[in-house]
């Protein structure tokens, strides 16, 4: 079973246009695919009275009442909860699988998408990091530069993702003075490519004060890494490591499996013990919901490499999510969790991959082979050891620290100011003042494109 813990306010709207889906299937019939699985496995089935075992008195009725829907968005749009933000439909399953497994088409240059301020709903980009290999090196492109338009058009938050999910585009170069974003006049023009990004991007030893560091910024819980992830954590170990500061700032979640893993690696002292609970709709409950428990091996058989540790640093923003949070919240009854930078996003609910096919399997295997369509709706809710579930506002750090955006620094350097902050907390140093402190609002990253945006797999 595939199962995804997904994380976007605008997730539900991240769609191609469905009615251009070439198909063979009816829209009700894929309608009926749609009612199918959210009658079975939705969590929040109970709000949606059509969703009912007993609303219909018949198989007419119900097609009756699928039939007065136009498309398959508008069945999924009607059934899902008011309050639900990440539940999701995809009118190309093969492209979802493909980013299940990382692949995706790339420029290399991510980047988190900010307003205006002073209530403009104008955005700005600022680089995040760039990926190695792609197009985005080759134009120069690095962390800290901002954009403020593409193609031309000044960024909304309207017409931003209509622009950046261009398979190519040509970016705005603007500097920020205190509130006012300057554009400088120079242009450059990226081009995504088919591109399997490694989650691992930085993974080193820092030596502070005669003591050894860990430093892992870890951008995905990608499964098909967990071998490389575990022989950082076996680098780590015979390098001897006193502490770790694990940088998942960017990282908007993935593999479940993984996030037991990674914290399996952090600690190693819990094996067996109880990670995490699931909570299904009623009609599930008893016979889905699992304890999730700290594990000895990855999916490979390989043993893990553990550290042991008692105490963990953890970089986060509102971009950490699903997975990330995850880590955090069920590391929490365990051990010390030092949690610095912004509030994660809140996602705490799953979601299980559902093809057309026969309940309860919803399988790939017995697909209708008259589309394309799947859905991630969400399937049931997490909570750690100690209960801790519905942090609908996200987690919040110990130490508050904004992003500034003309002092973003080098990943990886001691001086960048979210890892600096770290280690000046680790060692009792004296906190560095932000150069920045005008708020800005972030609004959303270059992620936001991937069909699997802040989403997390079981």
């Amino acid at each position: 079973m595939l199962i995804l813990i997904t994380i976007s306010t605008l997730g539900v709207a991240c769609f191609d246009d469905l009615d251009d889906t070439i198909q063979t299937s009816s829209n009700s019939a894929i309608g009926d695919f749609i009612y199918r699985g959210l009658n079975y496995f939705y969590l929040y089935k109970s709000t949606t009275p059509e969703l009912a075992d007993d609303y219909f008195t018949d198989q007419n009725e119900l097609n009756s009442f699928l039939d007065s829907f136009e498309n398959p968005r508008e069945t999924f749009d009607f059934l899902i909860a008011p309050t639900d933000r990440f539940s999701v439909l995809v009118n190309d399953y093969n492209e979802l699988e493909n980013a299940l497994n990382g692949i995706t088409l790339s420029n290399g240059m991510e980047f988190g998408l900010v307003y205006y301020p002073n209530g403009s709903t104008n955005l700005f980009g600022y680089v995040r990091y760039v990926l190695p290999n792609t197009d985005a090196v080759t134009k120069g492109i690095q962390r800290g530069m901002l954009f403020n338009t593409i193609n031309g058009q000044q960024l909304t938050d309207t017409n931003y993702l209509s622009l950046i999910s261009l398979d190519s585009y040509e970016i705005g170069l603007a500097t920020l003075n205190d509130e006012t974003i300057v554009p400088t006049g120079e242009r450059i023009e990226l081009v995504k490519q088919e591109y399997t990004e490694d989650p691992i991007y930085i993974a080193e030893t820092l030596e502070i004060e005669g003591q050894k560091i860990g430093y892992l910024m870890y951008n995905a819980f990608t499964r098909d890494f967990d071998t490389s992830l575990n022989s950082v954590f076996a680098q780590f170990k015979a390098e001897g490591i006193a502490d770790l500061i694990l940088d998942l700032r960017y990282n908007g979640g993935g593999s479940v499996e993984t996030a037991v893993d990674l914290s399996s690696m952090i600690t190693g002292q819990f094996n067996n013990q109880l990670f995490a609970n699931e909570f299904w709709n009623d009609d599930r409950q008893n016979v889905y919901a699992n304890p999730i428990l700290f594990n000895d091996k990855i999916f490979t058989g390989e043993l893990i490499n553990s550290l042991n540790l008692n105490k963990v640093y953890i970089l986060t923003t509102n971009s950490s999510a699903s997975a990330s949070e995850l880590v955090i919240n069920c590391l929490k009854p365990y051990i010390e969790v030092k949690q610095l930078g912004g509030p994660t996003r809140g996602k705490y609910q799953a979601s299980f991959l559902l093809y057309d096919a026969p309940a309860p399997n919803f399988s790939k295997s017995q697909a209708n082979p008259g589309h394309n369509y799947a859905m991630l709706p969400l399937v049931f809710k997490t909570s750690n050891r100690d209960g801790n579930t519905d942090y609908d506002d996200g987690l919040f750090p110990d130490i508050p620290l904004n992003e500034d955006y003309t002092n973003l620094g080098i990943l990886g350097d001691i001086n960048e100011p979210l890892l600096a902050a770290a280690i000046n907390n680790l060692y009792s140093f004296k906190q560095p003042q932000q150069r920045n402190n005008i708020e800005f609002k972030e609004f959303s990253n270059s992620k936001i494109v991937s069909p699997i945006y802040q989403k997390m797999v079981k």
